[in-house]
């Protein structure tokens, strides 16, 4: 799978204006950001055709975003049992691949969570990736400004404390031989090497969460990809199914080499 790194995004966008909409933009921006998706299409998934879709996935995001740093999406697969992954866009980012989850046979693929910064006013497009290796897009547009150049904390080094801390939340209405919900929290500042450092006002160097596996005893739930849009300090729900008491580990990585494992011992009532 091709990931877009900054570079390969500006080409890639060449020529397709890559600032912030706002109300002077033009009243029909459609056909452009038609365009620059089928850019964006081709480039991640070559000449594999990519339909649209109402069925398979389904994209929630805020119209207008609070916080532009931290916007919220949901992808929900209705057809679960279908999908084998999902991919995340956000066409006018400045690397517009923001994550893809692979899931593993330990998952409950109905639905993920996550927050991600956007930094102009763009489509976000959700791709679902079936079994039989079809591919299927659904779009919202979300108004955001700011978002990959939001500063992250007072300080890197207030930003970088704890960094790989991680914790796990898991839904309390579970019941046995169900799906269990459950939301992960993992301290790292995503540096995205667009933020300032506010003390010596020089940029940060980019360093952020790349890669993650989710598994359940030695049944994978997920594996994630992920690049410079994940928001600071990531937290993402997503549903398994429990391979009897075994804990749900958690294997992280960023791009400097960090590496970070934990493991988390389910409630005995979910097993």
């Amino acid at each position: 799978m091709k990931i877009l790194p900054l570079a390969i995004c500006l080409a890639v966008l060449a020529g397709v204006p890559l600032t912030g909409a706002s109300a002077s933009e033009p009243a029909n921006m459609e056909p452009e950001r038609q365009e620059r998706w089928n850019q964006i299409a081709q480039y991640l998934f070559g000449d594999r055709k990519v339909e649209p879709t109402e069925t398979l996935i389904k994209l929630d995001a805020p119209k207008r975003a609070q916080d532009a740093a931290l916007v919220p999406i949901t992808l929900t697969m209705p057809e679960k049992n279908e999908i084998k992954s999902v991919y995340l866009v956000i066409d006018d980012n400045p690397a517009p691949f923001a994550a893809k989850f692979t899931f593993g046979p330990a998952a409950d693929a109905g639905s993920v969570q996550l927050r991600v910064r956007v930094d102009t006013y763009t489509n976000v497009h959700a791709v679902a990736e079936t079994k039989d290796g079809k591919l299927f897009e659904t779009a919202a547009f979300v108004k955001a400004s700011g978002g990959c150049s939001a500063p992250v904390a007072a300080s890197d080094e207030k930003a970088m404390a704890g960094m790989g801390e991680m914790r796990m939340k898991f839904r309390e209405d579970a019941t046995a031989g169900k799906p269990v919900e459950a939301t992960l929290m993992i301290r790292h500042p995503n540096f995205n090497g667009m933020q300032k450092n506010p003390i010596t006002q020089y940029f940060t160097p980019p360093r952020y969460i790349n890669k993650m596996s989710v598994s359940s005893g030695n049944a994978k739930v997920f594996d994630l990809e992920a690049d410079i849009s994940l928001s600071t300090n990531p937290v993402i729900t997503f549903s398994f199914v429990p391979n009897g008491k075994e804990p749900l580990k958690v294997v992280a990585s960023d791009t400097k080499d960090g590496h970070w494992e934990q493991g988390f011992d389910i409630p005995a009532a979910m097993n």
